[in-house]
């Protein structure tokens, strides 16, 4: 408001002062004026132009813009803030929080699904005519990872024990949501048009073939990820295989809805129904593409820990190799140097221990000798060689696994570990980590996973008895709604997501 008032000083004053030098310089205006002959006076050399409006023009559309922001803004808070004694339906800050939570598992939800959508359309369609839903979706992305941003932040906050002010808190919550809003706009807009390449109401059967050569080949994969879940659990330790261990199970669960909602499609596209097809076809796209990625997830997971198993030695000796150069110097090192040499050699004799006794977990190995080496360059001793090479790998292992888990099953998984993930991506994306960035990408997609599994813990069944036979993982991975639309998601934003909801009955 003071921009405001501010500004309309300033352009009333260059507006008054043209008209005072005019008086002042003509008095003869003035004497007519007032019923008197002045005598003749010289015509004035320079007179207003044109140009001299410019600045008064200028100052007064300032003023007035400011004046709509700061009115604006003022009109935003009003709804947004509880006052004492204040409008009983203004938003608590309680609230605000709330809502911008919901806003991140939302649009986190309709990006995983466009991205899905885009992919199954652009294998069945020309490069170009996806070209504008890829941009669509670039635009939704990038403002959904500015959102987890900005969550990461306000948390990282509140766990140092701060306390921001409220304003502060309440104009990062109300940031979040605009960009989630924005995100989920873009989505809702680009719907439409996005149909009409996809067409799965006119091309269901061409559509239902290539869902069914692509079920066959997840389901004949299938079976060999519950052998290698066995067979990881008999070669590492114990824990080594948890993250996959129910993702066979899953997978054949997903493939069991698929089959029963490809069923339902052909007979509703027989019946001349594209609707209903297009609707079952959706659904069965969905845990289709879930199945697999179940499998694949089981699959990657054991090429990462053959990885690793192969790259502990490397990474084993070069830091012995740093420690033992740092031990020489030692006498004349700092006491920091001194006691970091005790804890390296505790990390090392470990996970030398641990891979001479037997079953081990070599990712964990691998992160416990990516520790040893931080230590060792955080007190002076020293920077191993490829010491950052050999913290991507758990690094990257922990994400994708955080990031598979979350995607097959967002229905229950809140906005926290989708923040954590988030931050994880984005540290490792880049591709410019520091060592340090890449171990503490490590640490949330890890913290990314038990948040998530908690979630899930506390979710209970999702069954309900809608879908079919496995509508309960369907719900529970976010395939189905569970807002009471339950239908199939497809690509769009929160207006547009459920739109096969009705022809899914």
């Amino acid at each position: 408001m003071a921009h405001a008032v501010l500004g309309g000083l300033v352009a009333v004053g260059w507006l008054v002062l043209p008209l005072a030098r005019a008086g002042a310089d003509h008095p003869a205006t003035v004497a007519r004026s007032a019923g008197v002959t002045a005598p003749p006076v010289a015509a004035p050399q320079e007179g207003t132009t044109t140009g001299d409006l410019v600045p008064p023009l200028v100052a007064v559309g300032a003023a007035g813009a400011l004046a709509t922001y700061g009115y604006a803004r003022r009109r935003r808070r009003a709804t947004t803030r509880t006052t004492p004694g204040g409008d009983p339906e203004v938003v608590s800050l309680h609230e605000l929080d709330r809502q911008a939570r919901q806003s991140l598992i939302e649009i986190d939800d309709c990006v995983r699904v466009a991205a899905e959508e885009l992919g199954l359309a652009a294998d069945r369609s020309a490069g170009d005519a996806v070209e504008p839903f890829v941009y669509d979706l670039r635009h939704a992305e990038a403002e959904l990872a500015a959102a987890f941003r900005l969550r990461q932040r306000l948390d990282e906050t509140e766990a140092s024990g701060a306390i921001p002010a409220e304003d502060d808190t309440r104009e990062v919550l109300e940031e979040i949501i605009a960009r989630c809003q924005d995100a989920g706009r873009r989505l809702d807009a680009a719907a439409p048009g996005f149909d009409q390449i996809r067409a799965l109401e006119r091309t269901a059967v061409a559509a239902l073939e290539a869902a069914e050569t692509r079920f066959r080949d997840v389901a004949a994969r299938t079976p060999a990820a519950g052998a290698t879940i066995a067979d990881l659990h008999k070669r590492y330790a114990p824990a080594t295989s948890l993250p996959v261990a129910g993702d066979a199970e899953q997978a054949k669960d997903r493939l069991v809805f698929t089959t029963f909602h490809l069923n339902q499609a052909r007979q509703y596209a027989d019946r001349g129904d594209g609707a209903k097809a297009a609707a079952h076809l959706r659904a069965a796209e969905g845990a289709l593409g879930q199945a697999a990625d179940l499998v694949n997830g089981v699959e990657r997971l054991a090429g990462e820990l053959a990885s690793a198993a192969t790259e502990l030695p490397v990474a084993l000796a070069a830091v012995e190799t740093v420690r033992d150069a740092a031990r020489r110097r030692a006498p004349d090192g700092s006491a920091g140097l001194v006691g970091q040499l005790g804890h390296t050699d505790a990390l090392l004799s470990g996970v030398r221990h641990e891979t001479a006794a037997g079953p081990y977990d070599p990712l964990d190995a691998l992160r416990r000798v990516v520790e040893a080496a931080a230590g060792l360059a955080g007190a002076g001793g020293g920077d191993v060689p490829d010491g950052r090479a050999h913290a991507l790998l758990p690094a990257r292992s922990a994400l994708a696994g955080a990031s598979c888990f979350i995607g097959t099953h967002r229905g229950a998984v809140g906005s926290t570990a989708r923040t954590r993930l988030a931050e994880a991506a984005w540290l490792l994306g880049s591709g410019s980590a520091t060592l340090s960035e890449v171990r503490r990408a490590d640490d949330l997609a890890r913290e990314a996973r038990r948040l998530a599994e908690r979630d899930v813990r506390a979710y209970g069944n999702p069954a309900g008895g809608r879908g079919g036979a496995g509508a309960g993982g369907a719900v529970l991975g976010g395939i189905l709604l569970s807002d009471g639309e339950g239908g199939p998601m497809s690509y769009g934003g929160p207006r547009t997501r459920g739109r096969r909801a009705a022809s899914f009955t």
